[in-house]
């Protein structure tokens, strides 16, 4: 589970562009941005929660499902 929660923060962070690869000719490196990985993170974390809220509010209105079998 903590696995989990950690692969999705380091998405958000590299979807936010809170990771930057600089090449020079010598070395190449990787260099994180802390202010734009953590707003990054927040950003994706409210548009989750607001599509889950969506959801849950979608299925209140759902009257009745009759899930049934046949064989």
């Amino acid at each position: 589970m903590i696995r989990f929660i950690l692969s999705i923060i380091i998405i958000l962070a590299l979807i936010g562009g809170a990771v930057q690869f600089i090449a020079t000719d010598e070395s190449w490196s990787l260099v994180m941005n802390k202010e734009v990985a953590l707003s990054s993170v927040q950003n994706g974390a409210i548009a989750i929660y607001e599509f889950i809220e969506v959801l849950i509010s979608d299925a209140d209105k759902i009257k009745g499902v009759d899930l049934t079998t046949t064989k």
